[in-house]
């Protein structure tokens, strides 16, 4: 399988260029040559098999040109070493838990699928470039932990994750470096988009890139809406199903569309923003206006200009109403968000996390008479506790694996969001 640059200026790679590369060289964001369709054999049986046998499946068919069917398969195994179950919240709704991994969060599958498959096509030192706005550099600092030949550079944005998301990815040294940028998640996004495209950077470290831009990240990310799908069918409920995405730089709904255009049967998508609206906006008007990100309780989702929306746009033709047809968007604030939390748990028993409810809302106003809804649930509520417990008046308990992070000591570096503070720091890493 080749790869092309959504930018269309860049040579075709082949997979390890682009998984190792990350980004191409005129800055666009590499796309598959083909969407593989799946056969009707796998759809029909699908409610009969493992996580794991679904996985391969859909990984054979975008990395087995590539990969021996052994190797990929352990890579698989060894990514989906927990569960993505689907639970009932309420009549026609339901949620695809993606929280069961180790950092709690929907970004581990992708972070460690990425660390096998880099580790599998690298045979030299690495630096891996992520930047975060909340579970991204915990799911990828945790994959990477460890591995012979890899530093990991994690750059959030000051004040702007919360504690407990920050001690995920601050507390564990060796191989992973933790930044603190003064600035907003876009900074961090500008700032590694700037160490890639830096000829001279490049020329002295080898870099790669952990986001969602990198195809080793986001495309495993689809697994688990065909997981979705199998629970759904094996219920008798994957009729006129509906699949709705907390998105905020679009990686995770990227893979879902990835999914659809492979032959998986989900009637139709809803983009669920928070107040950072720039999709839902270019829905309702057909212009793509990206703007600064604003702060808000869903945090991983404060983005203001989604990267995979060039994949998006790719996929589709770029042609606005082709999108249309296949997702509609909504955007929660943080009071509906706040509100939304609270009723669900009065009324349901489900705690939603700030970035599941945003899900869980959009679903609940958009799901049409006869429609099933499925939401993705992204990360562990207690990730959240303080704005969790500030909304329901209760104590959230907190995971064992998840209590256990909190008992590090941080350690971080501190920079401005100015590219030269950056590269600076990198290059005496050298």
């Amino acid at each position: 399988m080749k790869y092309y640059s959504t930018n269309g200026q860049a040579p075709m790679a082949d997979l390890r260029k682009a998984v190792v590369k990350g980004l191409a060289e005129d800055r666009g964001l590499y796309m598959p040559e083909r969407i593989p369709a799946l056969p009707r054999s796998f759809f029909d049986n699908i409610q009969d098999m493992t996580f794991q046998e679904v996985a391969f499946e859909v990984a054979n068919a975008f990395f087995g040109e590539d990969i021996p069917a052994d190797d990929l398969r352990r890579i698989v195994n060894d990514t989906l070493s927990f569960d993505c179950p689907v639970k009932r919240v309420e009549k026609d709704i339901w949620t695809l838990e993606l929280f069961h991994g180790p950092t709690l969060a929907f970004k581990d599958v992708g972070g460690r699928f990425m660390a096998r498959l880099l580790q599998y096509f690298n045979k030299e030192s690495v630096n891996v470039l992520v930047a975060t706005s909340g579970d991204t550099g915990s799911a990828v600092a945790n994959g990477f932990l460890g591995v012979e030949g890899i530093n990991v550079y994690v750059l959030y944005p000051k004040g702007k994750v919360s504690p407990i998301q920050e001690c995920q990815f601050t507390t564990l040294g060796r191989n992973i470096s933790a930044i603190e940028i003064d600035g907003v998640f876009d900074d961090c996004q500008r700032l590694v988009k700037n160490a890639f495209m830096d000829a001279d950077l490049n020329s002295r470290m080898k870099l790669t890139s952990a986001n969602s831009i990198n195809v080793a990240r986001f495309l495993p990310q689809s697994f688990y809406y065909f997981w979705g799908y199998a629970q759904m069918k094996k219920l008798g409920l994957a009729d006129r199903l509906v699949c709705c995405v907390p998105s905020g730089n679009f990686g995770n709904i990227c893979s879902a569309l990835f999914g659809s255009k492979m032959g998986l049967p989900f009637s139709r998508f809803i983009a669920a923003n928070n107040a950072n609206d720039i999709f839902y906006k270019f829905l309702q008007t057909g212009e793509y206006r990206p703007g600064a990100s604003r702060q808000t309780i869903a945090n991983a989702m404060d983005v203001g200009d989604p990267s995979n929306f060039a994949r998006i746009w790719d996929l589709y033709g770029k042609d606005v109403d082709n999108i249309r047809s296949m997702v509609s968007g909504a955007t929660v604030s943080d009071d509906v968000i706040r509100k939304t939390v609270a009723e669900c748990w009065k009324s349901n028993g489900y705690l939603l996390d700030p970035h599941g409810a945003c899900g869980y809302r959009a679903l609940k106003d958009g799901l049409k008479p006869g429609e099933t809804g499925l939401f993705c649930e992204t990360a562990h509520p207690a990730k959240f506790k303080d704005t969790i417990e500030s909304i329901i008046g209760t104590p959230v308990e907190i995971p064992a694996k998840l209590a256990a992070f909190m008992k590090g000591e941080k350690k971080s570096v501190s920079l401005s969001a100015d590219y030269e503070d950056f590269k600076r720091y990198l290059t005496s890493k050298i």
